[in-house]
């Protein structure tokens, strides 16, 4: 053994015990060319993509040189430019070393570990180091992107070391591959000197995403996907058989104009914006939904009351014809979000002027007019058994022919539209979901509550109007039935009663597939992933193919693609084919 191979063994072992004593949480450098970030969450596994995770770890990168900084920085956006930029994450920061220079780090890593290499100046005995991956940058025949590292451990100490490589080819027009399932088992016997072994199919389907409605405009993401294991696996790229465990992976982001829920979602909006005014004392006023200003609107309104008896009734019906923005309700479920026949009379108000009022001083001359009305005893309205606003409390006091005085100053009136909105929409929420039977009213307690303060009320108001937007979505696209749904809606009260409010939380279902059999056995899966094992269950080897790089750090160029690949990237898919391999090696 070299003398100087020794001191770099004892140099990086030294170096990498010291990080873990400080827990270092900033990169280090070891020599020149390689930087070493110890990293103890989840995220940043090499194999995260393969669904393995792994705890604390050291990942190795190639520092760049100012020359090859300089270069990347002034790199031109040619055509073999932009098809790269379609397929890998924008390059900064660390490179990817050499597959020969990685090489080279794994195995003074592994003298480190080997309890035998007594002639190393280490202290004894040797400490267990967290796994080692090395970036790499596919220079080899076999287009290597990884390679791992990690002691085997018994009571006895380190008895061996388990290495695993990770490559990747493509990308290619074909998702067919020269490998057959066969061929993979054979290879996974011979290299673990094994006997029998099992199989596991894992694949990732793209049922529904949404997409913007220009190149301009910001859009709310909604994406509907679907894992799926079974086993055994009986071929590669087998479709999963209707016995396989399925979960379905549901984000749905509200604001999407094209959403049936865009209407309620606007509603929702108004009533944001009058809650952040009374939080920050600063009102940011939407854009009014109707022609006619809301002092006319509410005048009208009044007038109508007090010239029927019935105008209730008549007034309701003529809510319908003032919602201008609810055209992009779809035909299918129009019916659900139908304005209730049962509006109350401040109900009827904040339909109005949520789409009218366009300032301050409009809020304070519409509940002048109503204040006025009222003290006149000019109207006698109507209202839910249970309104708790601070309006809905003057009504009331009108009843007996009394009623207090109202300053209409400060956040007063702000205060008081809010309130009559978050009743209203309330009782919308509530409607539908006792209505589809998706809920009852001790579910949805903690959503409705009144005894909170009404930031919070809001808040939670958000959470049951994401909750109906998820449903939503999976009954539009999915067509699911009733009874999913009602499990769908049941786990997301369940999650947002424990969680804070989470526009991008992806939330999880289990389902049969042949529920949804329909939307999975005739597309392609975006992932398919066969895992292969023995002896005690763990994966050893992993074939994988998906329609973008598992490996974000690649860089590939026109150069590499095929012509058909080339123009697959511009109209259709393109496949990417991974393998991790690992190796057990025993110290003896």
């Amino acid at each position: 053994m070299l003398p100087d191979t020794n001191q770099a063994a004892a140099s990086l072992y030294n170096l990498l015990i010291q990080a873990i004593e400080e827990t270092k949480k900033e990169p280090f450098f070891y020599e020149t060319d390689v930087q070493v970030k110890l990293i103890t969450e989840t995220r940043g596994n090499p194999l995260e993509n393969f669904g393995t995770r792994y705890g604390m770890r050291f990942v190795m990168e190639k520092v760049p040189s100012k020359e090859e900084e300089t270069e990347a920085s002034e790199e031109s956006q040619s055509d073999e430019s932009v098809i790269s930029d379609l397929l890998k994450n924008e390059k900064n920061g660390p490179l990817a070393l050499p597959v020969k220079r990685a090489r080279q780090l794994i195995g003074l890593y592994t003298m480190t570990q080997n309890p035998n290499m007594t002639h190393l100046k280490i202290k004894r005995p040797v400490k267990p180091l967290p796994p080692l991956w090395v970036k790499c940058d596919s220079s080899d025949p076999e287009s290597t992107c990884w390679l791992g590292a990690e002691p085997m451990r018994t009571k006895k100490g380190i008895v061996g070391i388990t290495l695993q490589v990770v490559t990747c080819k493509g990308p290619t027009a074909e998702k067919n591959s020269s490998v057959n399932l066969e061929d993979l088992k054979s290879s996974h016997l011979k290299r673990h000197n094994s006997t029998t072994v099992t199989t596991k199919g894992v694949a990732q389907y793209e049922l529904f995403k949404s997409t913007p409605l220009d190149d301009s405009s910001s859009f709310s993401h909604t994406t509907i996907g679907l894992d799926i294991s079974w086993g055994p696996v009986d071929q590669l790229l087998q479709t999963p058989p209707l016995t396989s465990a399925a979960v379905l992976n549901i984000k749905v982001e509200p604001g999407d104009p094209r959403s049936p829920l865009y209407h309620l979602y606007r509603e929702l909006k108004f009533l944001i914006a009058l809650a952040d005014g009374l939080r920050t004392g600063v009102t940011e006023w939407p854009e009014p939904l109707e022609r006619k200003s809301s002092v006319d609107l509410v005048q009208e309104f009044l007038n109508d009351l007090k010239n029927r008896l019935d105008g209730i009734e008549n007034s309701a019906k003529k809510v319908k014809s003032l919602r201008c923005d609810t055209a992009a309700v779809d035909d299918s479920i129009e019916c659900f979000f139908t304005v209730r026949g049962d509006l109350d009379f401040a109900e009827q108000l904040w339909c109005r002027m949520r789409m009218s009022v366009a300032s301050y001083q409009d809020l304070v001359k519409c509940f002048t007019l109503i204040l006025q009305c009222l003290r006149r005893g000019d109207i006698q309205p109507w209202l839910h058994r249970g309104s708790s606003s601070l309006l809905s409390k003057h009504i009331q006091q009108s009843y007996h022919g009394r009623l207090d005085v109202v300053p209409l100053t400060g956040t007063t009136p702000i205060r008081m539209l809010l309130e009559v909105g978050l009743d209203k929409i309330k009782r919308d929420y509530i409607n539908f979901f006792i209505g589809q039977e998706l809920a009852s009213l001790n579910h949805l307690d903690y959503f409705i509550c009144t005894s909170i303060d009404t930031q919070e009320q809001v808040d939670r108001v958000r959470k049951l109007h994401h909750i109906l937007e998820v449903v939503i979505s999976s009954m539009i696209y999915l067509k699911l039935p009733h009874e999913v749904l009602f499990t769908l809606a049941q786990s997301c009260i369940t999650y947002y009663k424990r969680n804070p409010l989470n526009e991008k939380h992806t939330f999880q279902l289990p389902i049969r597939p042949i529920v949804i059999k329909n939307f999975y056995q005739s597309e392609t899966p975006r992932k398919w992933r066969v895992e292969i094992s023995s002896g005690q269950k763990q994966v050893k080897t992993l074939w994988q193919l998906s329609d973008t790089p598992s490996i974000s750090h690649l860089n590939f160029s026109r150069h590499d693609l095929s012509e058909a690949a080339y123009n697959s990237i511009l109209e259709e898919k393109v496949f990417f084919t991974n393998m991790v391999a690992c190796t057990k090696v025993h110290f003896t």
